[in-house]
Order: structure tokens, then sequence, then C-alpha cells
């Protein structure tokens, strides 16, 4: 491998959503907090959450009205 091309690796606590820290190495240099997870992400879950879709057609309708779609 050459020098002075790759990376450095450090260890770091990765902290998952329900609080769990892991330790791990990384090339980030600082402690991560995930908010997405195995434990929230609809790939793993299967459960999509609900979110308001209130006025999104409308909000459609007044930004691309004006192409006659």
């Amino acid at each position: 491998m050459k020098k002075n091309v790759h990376p450095e690796y450090h260890q770091i606590e990765v902290t998952t959503t329900d609080g769990k820290k892991v330790k791990m190495f990384s090339t980030v240099k600082k402690d991560l907090v995930l908010d997405t997870d195995p434990l929230t992400h609809i790939a793993w879950t299967k459960v999509k959450k609900q979110g308001s879709t209130k006025g999104q057609a409308d909000k459609f309708n007044k930004k691309y009205g004006s192409f006659g779609i």
C-alpha cells in the first residue's frame, strides 16, 4: 500500500436510536449519533410512518400548474 494515500482509522462510538452504544472503527474522527438504523428504517421494520399529506396536491399544482400538466 502506498503511504499517505489512505485515510486513518479511528475508534469511535456510535449511538443507535434506542440508546445502545457500539464501538467501531471509522475514518470519521468524531462519535456518531444515528437518527435512522435497522430499528427505525422502513427497509427493516416494514412499517411506513404516516406523514401529513394534506395540501400536497395544492402545493404541486401551485408549483407546476403553469406547465399544463
